[in-house]
């Protein structure tokens, strides 16, 4: 390097002990930032889901855990660049969520329902079935509405099976990369999974509420826009499962009493529009809505994602008895 461009690098950078830089330098930084990171995306994923056999698969709305993000490395000093990634997820600022007493007497009401309910046996050798309706977006033009159908093994040792239902999509193209979410049926195989928790790893956790919020977040730790909303997705992933496990039903809700940022929507309506009461947080796709029936307050799904069924069946492909 010779000594014309030392200096035009030393003019560049923030001098020495400098706190923090300069506005143009953060934006320009930021800029590139994130085009490492949209080509770092766009290198390792994947076109289109893989159907015809996974070890995990989410669902259209948020059941299941999805593969660790993996971000790219590029030449900007560590610090810094974790001052500019942490601006551009939360938009240069923060807010304190506050507790909303509404919503804590809503849950606590929930739970008092969930812990009521009787348990049921669950053998090792039956599967959960659970069967949802949401969407998936492709692009601004192409948001598919779809009908999942999901049997996971009590034991997590055996195969499952996800069956996808697209109600409204564009039909079977040839080479149309996201041809497995065309319209129609597919199926597709559940494989084992040691990094998806199981029916028998649900069970085993403390029903105390704050036990069970702290292994939550300690579970969470570094996902999601905030704590508070990690932990809150995280329940929502385990609500449908705890149907069978009052208990554990009723001390999911109480630990998200504890969540400050909960708030209550007096006229709510799930995914396919039935109408209830809800309780709002901010997650990391936006602001999620949970709906309850007012009557009997059983959880309906969200306003992303309607929990149709939830049931116990003996083999993969089953329904539960009416």
């Amino acid at each position: 390097m010779n000594p014309e461009e030392r200096e035009e690098l030393a003019r560049l950078l923030p001098s020495p002990g400098e706190p923090v830089l300069t506005s143009d330098r953060h934006d320009l930084l930021k800029g590139h930032l994130m085009r490492e990171l949209t080509e770092f995306r766009e290198f390792t994923e994947p076109a289109a889901p893989e159907l015809p056999d996974v070890a995990t698969a989410p669902a259209p709305g948020r059941r299941g855990r999805g593969p660790r993000r993996r971000f790219a490395v590029i030449g900007v000093p560590l610090a810094t660049a974790a001052v500019i990634f942490a601006a551009v997820l939360v938009g240069g600022g923060s807010k304190t969520a506050t507790t909303d007493v509404d919503a804590v007497d809503l849950l606590h009401r929930i739970a008092e329902v969930a812990a009521a309910k009787k348990t049921v046996p669950v053998r090792d050798d039956q599967y959960i079935y659970v069967r949802t309706q949401g969407s998936m977006k492709f692009s601004d033009n192409d948001i598919r509405v779809l009908r999942e159908e999901s049997w996971t093994a009590v034991d997590g040792q055996r195969a499952g099976l996800r069956r996808v239902t697209v109600l409204v999509g564009p039909p079977f193209r040839p080479r149309d990369p996201f041809s497995s979410y065309s319209k129609g049926t597919h199926d597709m195989r559940l494989s084992p999974d040691p990094n998806v928790t199981t029916f028998r790893e649900l069970q085993a956790l403390p029903t105390d509420p704050d036990a069970l919020l702290e292994k939550i977040y300690a579970g969470t730790r570094g996902e999601g826009q905030t704590r508070q909303s990690a932990a809150l997705e995280k329940i929502g992933d385990m609500l449908p499962d705890a149907t069978f496990l009052p208990e554990l039903d009723a001390a999911l809700y109480r630990a998200a009493a504890k969540i400050p940022g909960v708030s209550v929507v007096p006229v709510a309506k799930d995914y396919t529009g039935r109408s209830g009461i809800g309780l709002s947080f901010e997650e990391r796709d936006g602001r999620t809505v949970w709906v309850f029936d007012k009557k009997s307050l059983d959880f309906l799904g969200s306003a992303d994602e309607a929990l149709l069924d939830v049931g116990l069946v003996d083999k993969v492909g089953g329904t539960p008895a009416a």
